[in-house]
């Protein structure tokens, strides 16, 4: 699969998009004044580099995502694992609860989740 990636300015315009889609370009850049202080000029340099990284598409003027937030979101975390912990899922979440400690309903969330993966398999 494709690794997409984004600095935290492009992650700010990304989630206007996802927030608003299907927008205009116009529209886009009306959002990008009011919420990051942009011109349209950016928005629209920014807008072609997203596309062109194919997270986005902008076709005869309507902006819509090519991967969902959620999947973009996914990517990275698995990404993150992969290099971090060598792909080791259990490595993760023991470097990451041995600073954070999970509450009792994250602790069955992840039960849960495991049970469901384990039901799917």
């Amino acid at each position: 699969m494709r690794a997409y990636q984004m600095g935290p300015i492009e992650s700010r315009f990304a989630d206007i998009i996802w927030a608003h889609e299907p927008l205009s370009s116009s529209q886009l850049a009306a959002y990008s004044l009011a919420e990051l202080g942009w011109k349209k000029t950016t928005s629209y340099t920014v807008l072609r580099r997203l596309c062109d990284k194919g997270l986005f598409q902008n076709e005869n003027g309507t902006v819509t995502s090519r991967i969902s937030k959620q999947d973009y979101a996914a990517m990275q975390s698995e990404r993150f694992v992969d290099e971090a912990f060598s792909g080791s899922l259990p490595a993760f979440l023991a470097a990451f609860t041995s600073r954070r400690k999970l509450s009792a309903e994250e602790a069955a969330q992840l039960r849960a989740l495991v049970a469901q993966y384990e039901e799917d398999s």
